[in-house]
């Protein structure tokens, strides 16, 4: 009863601080524009990076990286089973997605996630990633580094020897993380979808 309790407290802190929106909260602390009403409208790192400046981008993506990170670390070390410990790891990432701070509308998890991961499995997280960074460093696309990064997440999990419960919590993410960038898809296959960096105007 004891890690029960531990573990609904630990998930109600977690989907609490990852409701926190960073980009936001940056870009006011710096003094630049609202993400929401520039660009993409999209809180995260590559709509910040676009619309703020790389200082706006790099700090939202540590705290959107390390709130995930956070919950993560400290619920593999601290709940048990650990199917119970990735239900916790995922509340940040619900908290970054569905935030009670902007009426349960967010961003699209993706450095919340990896950050989630690499605190429950260090190695899978950190090639993850790689994954991402390479593939953005090749296509230029942020979208389809996260697309390409949590699609092979189930199987870094299996490459990994981890746990079954860790497979289905990567298939979790990933699923999530795919519905978040449908418009993303629709964009890569129209040809329309913005490189990382790239300015834009009046895109909805």
């Amino acid at each position: 009863m004891e890690q029960l309790w531990l573990a609904v407290s630990m998930g109600a802190a977690g989907y609490a601080l990852g409701s926190v929106p960073f980009g936001i909260v940056v870009c006011k602390w710096l003094g630049t524009v609202d993400p929401r009403t520039a660009g993409s409208r999209n809180i995260g790192f590559t709509n910040v990076l676009r619309v703020a400046g790389k200082k706006a981008g790099l700090l939202t993506l540590a705290g959107d990286l390390g709130k995930g990170w956070l919950v993560g670390w400290i619920a593999a070390r601290s709940v048990e089973p650990e199917a119970v410990a990735l239900a916790v790891a995922l509340c940040p990432v619900v908290g970054h997605t569905f935030s009670a701070f902007l009426g349960f509308r967010g961003g699209k998890g993706v450095a919340t996630a990896l950050g989630a991961v690499i605190g429950s499995a260090p190695v899978v997280g950190l090639a993850a990633m790689a994954i991402w960074l390479l593939t953005v460093a090749v296509w230029k696309y942020s979208s389809v580094g996260a697309l390409v990064a949590f699609g092979l997440l189930p199987v870094l999990g299996v490459v990994f020897e981890r746990s079954w419960g860790f497979v289905g919590f990567s298939l979790i993410l990933c699923g999530l993380i795919w519905l978040k960038h449908r418009d993303n898809l629709i964009r890569l296959w129209n040809g329309t979808e913005p490189k990382i960096g790239q300015r834009l105007t009046g895109m909805s």
